[in-house]
Order: structure tokens, then sequence, then C-alpha cells
């Protein structure tokens, strides 16, 4: 059995999918987006992208990866 990948090319081949953005956000476009896909493969996982380029890539996340790099980033 192979890994599933890590990554999608297109944000928008994940389907159904709602994309969120922080509240501390601005109306700058400039942060990052989540959404948690619930069907297919990639369910699951956290799915980042950025807000400026909506059709890009998506990076994937297991829930213990985001939450390491979340709590790593909070302590710098």
């Amino acid at each position: 059995m192979s890994a599933l990948p890590r990554n999608v090319l297109s944000s928008t081949d994940l389907h159904g999918v709602r994309w969120l953005r922080s509240s501390y956000s601005t109306g700058a476009n400039n942060c990052v987006e989540t959404a948690r896909p619930q069907t297919g493969p990639w369910a699951g996982l956290l799915a980042v992208r950025d807000s400026k380029d909506p059709a890009g890539p998506a990076l994937l996340f297991s829930a213990e990866s985001w939450a390491g790099f979340t709590a790593g980033v909070h302590h710098i």
C-alpha cells in the first residue's frame, strides 16, 4: 500500500470542501485558508492553501502533524 500524496496541485480538486479563513485575517487577502475534506482519498486530512491563489496547490496534513506545527509556531 502506498502513502497518499501530501499535496494536491490544485485546491479545486478537493470537491465539496468549505475553505475557512482565520477570524484574525484582514481583507488584504494575505493569509492561509483551511478545509477538511470529508470524502475521497483525503478524508480526515487538513488541507491548507494560500488565499491569494485559491486555484493553486494545497498542502495536506494529518491532525497530529497540524497540531505539532501550530504548537511549534506558537512558541516562536
